[in-house]
């Protein structure tokens, strides 16, 4: 049995793709959006390697919990009409369930 396999002879979470790919504009926003992400990490990095004072890098990190939680949103809602409404479609109302809890762990 391979890494990617279960007992039951399914591929496990981690290496599952989805069924409609995203398309080069779709990746291309997620990518930037990442990339900024990126660049605000990187600064709030710089900010203590500089010894910034603490209210300024608190402003940072709030901005960057932001930006990921925009960037959650934004494949909840793809994951939403993609991957669970063609689930449903072909009759995998349990993906319903697990849509539920990705929405509570992004808060």
């Amino acid at each position: 049995m391979t890494k990617e396999q279960t007992e039951a002879g399914d591929v496990c979470a981690c290496c599952r793709q989805k069924s409609t790919p995203r398309d080069a504009v779709e990746q291309k926003n997620l990518h930037n959006r990442i990339n900024r992400i990126i660049g605000q990490l990187k600064g709030i990095q710089g900010m203590i390697e500089n010894n910034r004072y603490c209210g300024d890098v608190l402003v940072q990190i709030g901005a960057v919990e932001s930006a990921l939680q925009s960037l959650g949103y934004v494949i909840l809602e793809e994951h939403m009409m993609t991957c669970v409404a063609e689930g449903v479609q072909q009759g995998n109302t349990e993906i319903l369930a697990e849509a539920v809890e990705l929405m509570k762990k992004l808060k």
